[in-house]
């Protein structure tokens, strides 16, 4: 395995980080700038947003710029924004700090993914997606968390910090260690989203909307599932997260390795099968604390295992459009995580957070039906 996908790795938890750190220091955040939580928690559903839409534009705006070169423009404008963060004394600036962040950072996601295939031999090209997959789900997984400890600690203004020194030392690599590569020939706009009329493509996407949809409609709301289901507080809850972070972080290699030996194919249909049995177990299990924390970890395992094995499918379906393919699906995930998150809030107001994993698991379901779809309509040859 080349070197340089590792580091890769690192760039995409540092730009990935950045788009739920505040997830807990809103409290921080809306007191300093005298705003309410819900405009505080406007500043993650909007970058949210941004990411979702901005990354393949910009990837087709950007399709003739050499990629070392592009990569550093964008963590260029990332340290930026991330500076406006710091300095800023209103929402406003704040606000302008996270839309300039977002819109560089979804670049920079997409083109983590679309170089780490490009610098291993094909039989490794599912193992470099998944361990740049791995940064991506690390940094959203542990983003909460860290941003929480530092600022509670130093201030809500510290994750922002550790982000540009971390930022700056991603830049330093980049220069250092990054070879200069050629972008793909421009291929044109209407040709590239043509692809999105063939059902292979377009149910592929749906995939990733659909599963990471089933899962945020859990996830996001796992802290009031455990309080309510296994009355569970404090220090227990917090285990919980960090049990499942590790193994969330463990499934994008593992997704990566399984799609090289296996192929893409059967390995999304199986992690699809097992990651729906596991959330439809959750609320089943809630009261036997061994067995619940072991489909915790498959859940965890199974959440982030798919990603790498989704982009493989999509580079060998379409091999002329791969890098907007790539870029599509992250928007899929980044529009399933904000989704799910909202079908989670319905089904909280208007039944019970308790009914939140079978719901999700109906969405994971609705996900392996749209795989198969794609599977089906497949005309060229895949794994």
């Amino acid at each position: 395995m080349d070197k340089r996908v590792y580091f890769l790795m690192i760039v995409s938890f540092i730009i990935g980080m950045v788009e739920l750190i505040i997830g807990g220091i809103l409290d921080l955040i809306a007191t300093d700038l005298q705003v309410s939580l819900g405009k505080a928690g406007f500043l993650i559903t909007i970058f949210s947003l941004i990411f979702a839409i901005a990354g393949p534009i910009l990837l087709i705006v950007t399709a003739n710029v050499e990629r070392k070169r592009l990569t550093l423009i964008s963590l260029y404008v990332f340290l930026i924004g991330n500076i406006i963060t710091v300095i800023s004394s209103t929402y406003f600036i704040v606000f302008i700090g996270r839309v300039v962040t977002a819109t560089s950072g979804a670049l920079l996601i997409i083109l983590c993914l679309v170089m780490a295939p490009r610098l291993v031999e094909e039989k490794y090209r599912g193992r470099a997606i998944g361990l740049v997959s791995m940064g991506v789900s690390a940094s959203l997984v542990l983003g909460v968390p860290l941003g929480m400890t530092l600022g509670h600690s130093l201030g809500w203004r510290a994750p922002f910090i550790l982000v540009c020194f971390l930022t700056v030392f991603s830049i330093l690599g980049v220069h250092v260690f990054m070879d200069r590569v050629r972008p793909k020939p421009s291929i044109p706009l209407n040709k590239q989203l043509a692809t999105l009329k063939s059902k292979k493509i377009l149910f592929a996407h749906l995939t990733t909307f659909l599963f990471l949809a089933g899962h945020t409609t859990i996830y996001a709301y796992l802290n009031p599932f455990l309080q309510e289901t296994m009355g569970l507080t404090g220090n227990w809850i917090s285990i919980i997260y960090f049990i499942f972070g590790i193994a969330a972080v463990s499934g994008g290699g593992l997704g990566g390795t399984l799609a090289d030996i296996l192929g893409a194919k059967k390995t999304i249909l199986s992690v699809t099968i097992i990651f729906a049995t596991a959330i439809f177990l959750i609320p089943i299990t809630t009261s036997w604390m061994p067995i619940f924390l072991v489909i915790l970890i498959i859940w965890g395992i199974m959440s982030w295992a798919i990603s790498p094995a989704m982009q493989s499918y999509l580079i060998e379906t379409s091999p002329e459009t791969s890098d907007i393919q790539q870029s599509l699906n992250n928007s899929s995930l980044h529009f399933g995580i904000a989704f799910g998150s909202f079908v989670g809030s319905i089904v909280i107001e208007n039944i019970s957070v308790v009914h939140n994993a079978t719901v999700g698991g109906v969405l994971v379901v609705g996900s392996l039906l749209t795989a198969i779809i794609s599977m089906i309509s497949q005309t060229s040859t895949t794994k």
